[in-house]
C-alpha cells in the first residue's frame, strides 16, 4: 500500500479510472455483440441503423483512448463488412 500522501491520491484515481474503463469497454463489446446478433439474424435494415450507434461508440472509445485510432477503424471496417 502506498505511504506517501500523492501515491495514496494516485491509487485513489487510479482505482477510480480502472472503474469507469471497464465500465466503458464493456459497453462496447454489448453494442458490437448486439450489432453481430442482428447481423447473423438477418436483420439487416435493424443493422444498417445500429450501426451508426457502433461507429459512435468506437469513435469515442478511441478518442478516450480505450482503444487505439487504428483498432477502432480496423473494427469499422469489418463489422461494416458484416452487412455485404
Amino acid at each position: 500500500m502506498p505511504i506517501v500522501k500523492s501515491a495514496k491520491k494516485a491509487l485513489r484515481q487510479n482505482i477510480r479510472r480502472r472503474k469507469q474503463n471497464v465500465k466503458r469497454k464493456n459497453e462496447l463489446k454489448s453494442v458490437i455483440k448486439n450489432y453481430k446478433k442482428l447481423v447473423v439474424d438477418g436483420k439487416k435494415e435493424e443493422a444498417k441503423t445500429y450501426l451508426s450507434q457502433v461507429y459512435k461508440k468506437l469513435d469515442k472509445s478511441a478518442k478516450a483512448d480505450l482503444i487505439k485510432k487504428n483498432k477502432a477503424a480496423r473494427l469499422k471496417s469489418r463489422l461494416s463488412r458484416l452487412i455485404k
